[in-house]
């Protein structure tokens, strides 16, 4: 039996995909979650909410107990783990409304724990493969939704995830287009890496929200810009993960 995992980013918190029908509260070994695991179903699956950044986007990128959500949802027997992400364009191509289903990510924060191994057993190094750190399997079934509901998206790109909460200096989100990123954000690498220690197959989805700060004849980012934008979208994600979801059903039935 299934049971799939939606991390809410920025955005999508405050925005229920489903009727709530259970709030659980939790705590691990890695602490507290953001937030309650918000329980119900999407069709006949089960699925699990739960708020990156908190009911009304209280917590900063850089705070997010990424590995108490992880955890939570691995407790909470998810066996696939959706996140959605707003993200800033590093491309002339990638405009603003377009979904990106991420198949790459470049880390360039400097202060988190982005493992769960803080010690190896004796013998027994755990360094985790991560060539390809997004679930493949999952990717298709979201690309093929975007392409049956004629979604605007890039079936791959290249994320590159910074500290936050600050946005980039013109000049390192000039950097960044020259290591080969295609968008910007401030959560998925950390989420990702961990996902994949967890052996939890997990996929992103990102909204081009913005243009970062590297094209002159665009305005520079700001957070009004990235919630109007989502805001605008919010219904179409919502119709990409509930399809997703009712894929991921019919494929395992």
């Amino acid at each position: 039996m299934q049971k799939i995992g939606i991390i809410g980013g920025s955005g999508l918190s405050d925005y229920p995909l489903f009727k709530i029908s259970k709030t659980i509260t939790t705590t691990n070994s890695y602490g507290q979650p953001s937030g309650p695991l918000l329980s119900g179903k999407i069709g006949n699956t089960d699925v699990v909410f739960l708020p990156r950044h908190g009911k009304g986007h209280t917590i900063p990128p850089s705070q997010v107990n990424y590995r108490a959500n992880i955890i939570a949802l691995k407790e909470a027997a998810c066996t696939h783990i959706i996140a959605t992400t707003a993200c800033g364009s590093l491309r002339e191509n990638h405009q603003r409304g377009d979904f990106v289903v991420l198949d790459q990510f470049i880390d360039f924060t400097k202060r988190r724990i982005n493992t769960f191994y803080e010690k190896f057993e004796p013998g027994n190094p755990e360094h985790t493969p991560m060539a390809e750190p997004f679930d493949h399997q999952l990717r298709n079934i979201i690309k093929e939704v975007c392409q049956s509901k004629n979604i605007p998206y890039h079936p791959k790109g290249t994320v590159v995830t910074i500290e936050g909460p600050r946005f980039s200096t013109k000049a390192e989100s000039n950097l960044f287009r020259m290591f080969g990123a295609d968008v910007i954000n401030m959560s998925i690498a950390t989420e990702c890496a961990l996902a994949k220690e967890a052996k939890i197959p997990y996929a992103a989805i990102a909204l081009v929200t913005d243009f970062d700060c590297w094209k002159e004849d665009e305005e520079e980012v700001s957070w009004h810009i990235v919630l109007e934008e989502f805001k605008n979208n919010v219904d179409v994600m919502q119709q990409i993960i509930y399809n997703t979801i009712q894929k991921i059903n019919s494929a395992e039935s």
